[in-house]
């Protein structure tokens, strides 16, 4: 339920608000604010919904998040390699979702496929006045 919750989210906004323009045919994931609602019921918290689209090939480099940051993603397509601190790297895949803890280090987020586009909608549970949502790390 949550997960088609999230996907209709995802699928029917009508505006988004870009954190980076890149051309998923670079190789660069495109990454779009979906959704940015304060919690009511959390005086200070904000769910926002960020999607992340890859071309083929296509990864993000190493990075964290606020460390603030609850964070759960579902892949809506495709496949995505991914490694948080020092866990393996595991490949989800459409319909499969992970979550990163505050204060998480995302070495690999990539595209598994070299011929077909993925996408991910990751879901931020995080400090309202946290914008800058993603920092990247050396690897």
């Amino acid at each position: 339920m949550f997960a088609r919750l999230l996907l209709i989210l995802a699928t029917t906004t009508l505006s988004t608000q870009f954190v980076s323009a890149a051309d998923t045919h670079s190789g660069a994931a495109k990454i779009s604010i979906v959704f940015d609602q304060p919690l009511p019921n959390v005086p200070g918290k904000s769910m926002k919904g960020v999607l992340v689209e890859y071309g083929p090939g296509g990864s993000s480099p190493a990075h964290i998040h606020p460390t603030s940051a609850f964070i759960y993603a579902t892949v809506l397509e495709g496949a995505i390699r991914s490694k948080v601190n020092d866990d393996p790297e595991k490949t989800y895949r459409a319909g499969e979702s992970f979550f990163e803890r505050p204060g998480d280090r995302h070495g690999v987020s990539a595209n598994a496929s070299e011929s077909e586009p993925a996408r991910l909608l990751a879901v931020f549970v995080v400090d309202s006045n946290d914008n800058n949502l993603v920092t990247n790390i050396d690897p």
